[in-house]
């Protein structure tokens, strides 16, 4: 686990661990988006100052890019195991039940970080946004190619556009983060997935 010392202010220099000040900054950025978060409940929440934070992180944008890598690697990971499923109904199945899984999760902030700040964010933050649609553009492109494949395959029918179900997949996905975000149960946001996948246009 990687650690830092941070320059001194007054007294000896304090040391803190890394990781966990990260894991702390993305609970605060995902709960209250980019805009939300100040400097105040970042430095709180990770337990280090502010001249901790800029020698760590560099700047709140700079920590912001770091946590949704985090937030990407940890709690994103159904989305690429999604892609090696076996049907491209499967893979839907599992998009939409690993978003469930994620963003309606005990004792983590519901909703989607990246989707959160990128719809609620200044004009001086517009790298945040255009950073969070580029990452969703790449995610998206991956699952274009994979309802190629099942097209190619015969596992999808041959007029089906790839490019539109993803857009559809996406937007139920959204659609349950936004939800979840808003108080929706896990038994509510459970049947919206089963009538999504009904209307599957596979096995």
């Amino acid at each position: 686990m990687e650690s830092t010392i941070a320059p001194p202010v007054k007294g000896r220099p304090r040391e803190f661990c890394v990781d966990k000040a990260l894991a702390e900054a993305l609970h605060v950025f995902w709960a209250k988006g980019y805009d939300g978060a100040s400097m105040t409940d970042l430095t709180e929440a990770m337990g280090i100052t502010k001249p901790s934070l800029y020698a760590a992180f560099g700047n709140k944008e700079a920590l912001f890019h770091k946590a949704l890598d985090l937030y990407e690697a940890e709690k994103l990971e159904y989305t690429r195991a999604a892609l090696r499923q076996p049907t491209a109904r499967k893979v839907a199945e599992y998009y939409l039940r690993g978003g469930v899984d994620v963003h309606a999760a005990d004792g983590e902030p519901h909703g989607c970080m990246g989707l959160m700040s990128s719809l609620a964010c200044s004009p001086e933050a517009e790298s945040i946004k255009a950073d969070v649609i580029r990452r969703r553009a790449s995610s998206q492109r991956a699952l274009v190619e994979r309802f190629e494949q099942a097209k190619r395959e015969g596992d999808l029918p041959a007029h089906i556009d790839a490019e539109g179900l993803t857009s559809f997949l996406y937007a139920i996905l959204q659609g349950i983060t936004v939800q979840a975000g808003a108080g929706a149960t896990r038994a509510e946001l459970e049947r919206l997935v089963d009538t999504s996948l009904a209307l599957w246009p596979s096995k």
